[in-house]
Parts: structure tokens; C-alpha cells; sequence
């Protein structure tokens, strides 16, 4: 299935999680917000919310730096 992430087109297996997903793209959770629909999700949420067709997902990670 299809879901926006950061703007772009992106496929996912139906019945993706948001853990699943940041998994897929090598993030790690603790250094990333997450918010789908304009909704920003909890990281204790993200094993068990499911991803629906033309979801909007943004992720931001955080980046170290001097």
C-alpha cells in the first residue's frame, strides 16, 4: 500500500506499524518524532499503530552536530 512520507510516495506491507516502518528505514525511535495525519504519535504507540492507505507520515530525526 501506498502512504506519503515526508512529502513523497512510499510503499509499505499492509498491516505496517510506525516501529515497522522506522525499522525499514534504520531509525532509531528514541531520536525521531513521528506524526501521522498531523497527529503526532507517541513512541509507546508506535509498535501497534497501523498504517492506512495515503496516510501522511513525517518523521524527524535528530541531528547532533557544533
Amino acid at each position: 500500500m501506498q502512504i506519503r512520507l515526508n512529502g513523497d510516495s512510499f510503499d509499505v506491507p499492509n498491516g505496517c506499524a510506525i516501529a515497522d516502518l522506522l525499522q525499514t528505514l534504520q531509525l532509531d525511535n528514541r531520536y525521531c518524532a513521528v506524526e501521522v495525519n498531523r497527529m503526532v504519535v507517541p513512541r509507546e504507540q508506535h509498535p501497534s499503530t497501523r498504517l492506512k492507505e495515503s496516510d501522511e507520515v513525517e518523521i524527524v530525526t535528530l541531528v547532533g552536530g557544533g
